[in-house]
């Protein structure tokens, strides 16, 4: 598919020029284009029924439907069977599911980096507030590459106690990637299990579950073309049935007596009462269309661009770009700060003087950017349907915000 053409997929996008915004928010919430916006309004408009529990026609549409999903959503990480992925409501939810409901006793260790959302930080700060489980980390580089040694050393450190390693597969803050299938057979030699929080990296990255040998794998559709409110994790079959599911009622159950009950199998006993079916099968929707563009050609993609944008923020002396200089080490992720300006203030000229939408603030990784002073980034994050003409419009704003800088 041509850019061009890809881009009229996407209603936004084929607005009137002087309407049509430059998007660079896509580490955030991506665009959605017409097939997963077709699949969710004819799930709205033709079967609005309830999935499983219902024999009529319809609710078995619904059914069909949904398990389609599970099935692209599955081959699109390369998980060997549908029933090894999970529905939640995004990657946290995903993440949470493992948090909560890995068995754990007090003292042992769950270890991540020091460069992880707070999503992959806070619950396990969390649970070792309440239960007496302990959070450890190992420390990436100043410019926030990964330290193979300090990994080892910190897994070494800990092992024996150590259940669980939680780390990002690619970085909202700066684009990096770490090497998962690396880290995975280090901490599955030491006895920890793998969560992968890949909410940055399904978008943008062949994944490949089996290759990586990881237990556990969480993401957000709305990072890649689907709808808002839906995610998934994957998990091994193993990974999956030790797991305690956090929330039981509806659907979760095959059986119940007052005086107990039996649980279904995952991934049905994850996935406890009525479901958002639009969503999930607007997600399958996604994971076909994604899996057209091909997640290797997306990356090649947003990486030129990226390339663009970093060679004239530097050949223009517009900004300081963070993270590491090669853009090809930070994919989509142009991380920046304008000397003198607050990253909010940067964002909030963009859009209004330029109609460029960009991501500002800590990221949801203070503890890193705390840890440095550093305080808040602005952040371009690219995709599928950018251009290098929105790039030099992103350009040609900032150079005019460095013009009226100068002349204060």
């Amino acid at each position: 598919m041509s850019l061009a053409a890809l881009r009229q997929d996407f209603p936004l996008l084929t607005r009137p020029h002087h309407e049509r915004p430059v998007y660079f928010d896509n580490a955030c919430v991506t665009l959605k284009p017409e097939p997963v916006i077709q699949a969710i309004l004819e799930y709205y408009r033709d079967y609005p029924a309830c999935g499983e529990r219902s024999v009529h026609r319809l609710s078995n549409k619904v059914t069909l439907a949904v398990e389609r999903a599970r099935e692209r959503l599955a081959a699109l990480v390369g998980a060997t069977a549908a029933h090894q992925v999970v529905f939640t409501k995004n990657a946290t939810e995903a993440i949470n599911h493992v948090a909560w409901g890995l068995p754990m006793e007090r003292g042992d260790v769950v270890l991540t980096s020091d460069k992880e959302h707070n999503s992959n930080l806070v619950p396990w700060l969390r649970r070792a507030e309440f239960e007496g489980t302990r959070h450890a980390f190992f420390a990436t580089t100043e410019d926030g590459a990964y330290d193979a040694e300090g990994f080892k050393e910190a897994v070494s450190a800990h092992k024996g106690r150590l259940r669980l390693v939680a780390v990002h597969q690619t970085s909202n803050l700066d684009g990096q990637s770490l090497p998962v299938a690396e880290i995975t057979e280090v901490a599955h030699d030491a006895g920890a299990r793998v969560l992968i929080d890949g909410a940055q990296s399904v978008p943008h990255l062949p994944v490949d579950v089996e290759r990586f040998g990881v237990d556990y794998l969480a993401w957000s559709v709305h990072k890649m073309m689907g709808p808002s409110g839906v995610g998934c994790l994957y998990g091994t079959d193993e990974a999956l049935r030790v797991l305690r599911p956090r929330f039981l009622g509806g659907n979760t159950v095959a059986e119940t007596r007052l005086d107990g009950f039996t649980l279904l199998d995952p991934p049905h006993t994850f996935e406890a009462g009525l479901q958002d079916y639009a969503g999930m099968i607007g997600a399958g929707a996604a994971a076909d269309y994604l899996m057209r563009l091909g997640p290797a050609e997306v990356h090649e993609h947003v990486t030129k661009l990226n390339r663009h944008l970093t060679d004239g923020l530097e050949a223009r002396d517009l900004a300081v770009v963070h993270g590491p200089q090669d853009p090809a080490l930070r994919g989509s992720i142009v991380p920046f700060t304008v000397p003198g300006l607050d990253s909010h203030d940067v964002a909030l000229y963009l859009d209004e003087k330029a109609n460029v939408c960009i991501r500002s603030g800590a990221h949801c990784v203070h503890s890193w950017l705390n840890a440095r002073g550093a305080g808040g980034w602005a952040r371009a994050s690219l995709y599928a349907y950018n251009t290098t003409e929105e790039c030099d419009l992103f350009l040609d704003a900032l150079a005019t915000l460095k013009t009226h800088l100068e002349a204060a």
